[in-house]
């Protein structure tokens, strides 16, 4: 069992690839998303944890990926965005076997208090109301653990520079890099990119490119969760080719390349794998 703090991950970050949980590390009756799941993944060993936020009709914040309620909860016919806390508090998510779990729907709030001190926190999808995510945040006093994520929309930046410019800000940015250049000049924490890439020809994925992001001192978050096999987010350097084929031809290729997050549905396998093969630390 590895337990870090946020401070040991914060002192290392710089020689080391930081490992993003995606929403946890979820499997058998342990729903993605709740604090079962942060916790498991908190002791494979992950740097950041990756959670997807949504904001019910009543104004509160739960940490539960928008849309997935027909598949997540036992209740199909009803959503985080069309309910309030009351209806919300007697939801129940569902297993593998969609079985119904004891398991709730987690509030921001309570997800928060359990990470303070112990890992970055990415707060995915609370792009439509950064503002309301970000009041929560300094509730805890969590500014220097949270990054924050979006399409590179302008809207976007300009919420982040009104209610976010101390807080740590990835654009998610799909084959090229339009606007790294600009947002350096917006006086906002801009971290770095999360860049997807279809092949590795694209932009996002030449060493030209990841050299000068670090030149830049940012940081270059890739994926190897698959949504749906149809959909590669990095060129096929997935979890799936690195678990039933050979980690050295996914993870291992993802850390050669340079990027400093690499985010997986396997964070204990991923950590052993790139321990285990000295790959955690950077070039």
């Amino acid at each position: 069992m590895i337990k870090q703090t946020f401070e040991q991950i914060k002192n290392e970050e710089s020689r080391r690839v930081l490992i993003a949980a995606h929403r946890g590390s979820s499997g058998g009756n342990i729903p993605c998303n709740t604090l079962a799941a942060i916790e498991i993944a908190l002791r494979q060993g992950a740097d950041i944890m990756e959670i997807d936020i949504q904001r019910s009709r009543d104004g509160k914040l739960w940490v539960f990926h928008e849309g997935k309620e027909p598949s997540h909860l036992c209740s199909t016919k009803n959503f985080i965005k069309d309910n309030d806390e009351t209806g919300i508090r007697y939801m129940r998510y569902v297993n593998q076997d969609n079985e119904v779990t004891q398991f709730g729907v987690e509030t921001l709030d309570d997800v928060l208090d359990y990470l303070k001190g112990k890992c970055y926190v990415n707060l995915d999808h609370c792009w439509d109301f950064f503002p309301d995510a970000v009041k929560c945040v300094r509730r805890h006093g969590m500014e220097e653990q949270i990054i924050l994520k979006s399409a590179p929309k302008q809207c976007y930046f300009d919420a982040i520079k009104e209610c976010a410019p101390d807080i740590a800000y990835m654009p998610i940015l799909k084959r090229k890099d339009e606007y790294s250049d600009y947002l350096n000049t917006l006086g906002i924490h801009f971290a770095g990119n999360e860049v997807l890439f279809d092949t590795l020809e694209d932009e996002t994925a030449s060493p030209a490119y990841i050299e000068k992001m670090h030149k830049m001192g940012k940081k270059l978050w890739v994926n190897a969760i698959i949504y749906r096999y149809t959909v590669q987010l990095s060129a096929g350097l997935s979890d799936d080719v690195s678990l039933v084929n050979n980690p050295d031809d996914g993870w291992g290729k993802l850390a050669d390349m340079g990027y400093d997050i690499i985010q997986t549905d396997w964070t204990g396998m991923l950590r052993e794998y790139l321990v285990e093969s000295g790959k955690i630390m950077k070039k």
